[in-house]
């Protein structure tokens, strides 16, 4: 009973023809068989060549010895006579059992006929072979000279012998059919050694697939390299760096998920807290207190989401970064007048210090301007009011520079390096804040392949250094 099911028959080849366009191991069979076959034409057309020069040149060597042969049977008498008696051993080397026939003329220099066929014709050169025509017949001639004693004038004959092409081309055939049954065998023998040569080479890539396929879906531990040959490592390599950036974003992921659980926690109780204590509260004057805190808890917990989606955005393999080209001071200037409203509220005098020339930067321009809006609003929160804080751009070289000054507390040079932890406060720092801001902008400058750099400002106060590659 036929499968209804089945694909037909053109579609079954066109998938088995896939499947072997798609396998290594067919494709490097193909090239390597591919290779051996070009050679092997080549080698053969060559060895045709050869078979047909030498099948040439025994005929040639036979015709010669039977033109001697005859040659020398030529005699002149007593009379001046020039004699001949056809040597039968002269005709006979050519009886080979391939029904050759044998033509030859035997002329004086002055081209009186002796002996055999008068129209036969004559090569062009003595001693050198020369495939013709004779009659209806294909033939191999040649022609030598002999003197003869007793002769008048030049006392030489011109001896031409013919023979047909079936005993050449038999030996041609026979070596050209023995080199083709050595080339046939040399192919299958190659084939073979190739199929087992593969066979034991994709050994170790199979081993690779087996080693990542029974893997769990947790494990992303490094594979061996040495299970594979040297060609092959790379591969392995690229799969190890692979796994790792998965790896380390999993880990992004689940500290994001940590992180904001944890920071979380906290306000939104307090939010949940303010509201109960609000719809509680009869006195007018002491809900609307209750309603400005659950407003200032709200905005706090605003702004906690905000740097934590930046802080996630800034992780590497997070998502893919874009490449903007933008000009460090031009957005440095958009930023302080979107925080200007707030220097002026708390009577902080910002500034910015930049020449006219344009800095401009490779990087991602929406988290290039988050680092910049962390900056500035980092040393506006622990700036006290009636202090300044400035923002500058320059260049030194292909470097582009960007600090950030103020006049407030600073960082006690022992804290420098953990206020770039996530969630890390100084102890006793009265602004609220998530310890996120620092922990956003080494991120960025890292992205960006830069260097962030905490020093004390002229006269007191904290002076943070960002280093970026401009262009």
């Amino acid at each position: 009973m036929l499968n209804e099911d089945a694909p037909p028959p053109k579609e079954r080849l066109g998938r088995a023809v896939s499947a072997l366009r798609n396998s290594l191991r067919a494709q490097l069979f193909a090239w390597v068989v591919l290779t051996l076959i070009g050679a092997i034409c080549i080698n053969l057309y060559l060895s045709f060549r050869s078979a047909d020069a030498t099948a040439d040149l025994v005929t040639d060597r036979t015709l010669l010895s039977s033109a001697r042969v005859i040659a020398e049977a030529v005699h002149v008498d007593g009379s001046g006579t020039v004699q001949i008696d056809i040597p039968p051993a002269a005709l006979e080397m050519f009886d080979t059992g391939y029904g050759d026939r044998v033509f030859y003329q035997v002329v004086t220099a002055w081209g009186n006929l002796i002996a055999g066929y008068p129209d036969l014709p004559h090569p062009k050169r003595e001693q050198v072979g020369e495939d013709t025509t004779f009659r209806v017949d294909g033939i191999r001639a040649l022609m030598l000279s002999h003197p003869v004693v007793g002769l008048d004038q030049d006392g030489t004959i011109s001896v031409t012998v013919a023979v047909t092409h079936n005993s050449q081309y038999a030996m041609r055939r026979r070596l050209w059919l023995s080199d083709f049954t050595k080339q046939l065998v040399l192919v299958l023998l190659a084939g073979l050694v190739t199929i087992i040569g593969l066979q034991r080479g994709l050994t170790p890539v199979l081993r690779l697939r087996d080693a990542v396929r029974e893997r769990g879906r947790q494990r992303l531990d490094p594979l061996e390299p040495d299970m594979v040959q040297n060609e092959l490592r790379p591969l392995v390599h690229a799969l190890n760096d692979h796994m790792e950036r998965v790896q380390n974003q999993m880990a992004a992921q689940r500290r994001f998920v940590s992180n904001a659980a944890h920071q979380l926690r906290t306000p939104l109780a307090l939010i949940s807290t303010q509201a109960s204590v609000a719809a509680r509260e009869t006195d007018s004057a002491r809900r609307d207190e209750a309603l400005l805190a659950l407003r200032s808890s709200t905005r706090q917990v605003t702004r906690l989401a905000s740097q934590l989606l930046t802080l996630a955005r800034a992780e590497p393999g997070s998502r893919r970064p874009r490449d903007d080209t933008i000009d460090l001071a031009d957005t440095a200037r958009r930023v302080l007048e979107n925080l200007a409203e707030e220097a002026l509220r708390h009577n902080i005098d910002l500034g910015l210090e930049a020449d006219e020339t344009p800095v401009r930067i490779e990087g991602d321009g929406t988290m290039l301007r988050e680092m910049l809006v962390n900056l500035v609003d980092n040393a506006l929160r622990y700036t006290q009011p009636g202090g300044r804080v400035t923002v500058g751009i320059g260049r030194e070289g292909d470097t582009a520079l960007l600090w950030v000054e103020d006049n407030g507390p600073g960082i006690p040079e022992t804290e420098r390096a953990q206020v770039f932890e996530r969630f890390y406060r100084i102890m006793g720092t009265e602004p609220e804040g998530s310890g996120l801001g620092l922990a956003i902008v080494r991120e960025v400058v890292d992205g960006a392949n830069g260097s962030v750099a905490l020093g004390e400002a002229a006269g007191g106060g904290l002076l943070i250094s960002v280093r970026l590659p401009a262009v």
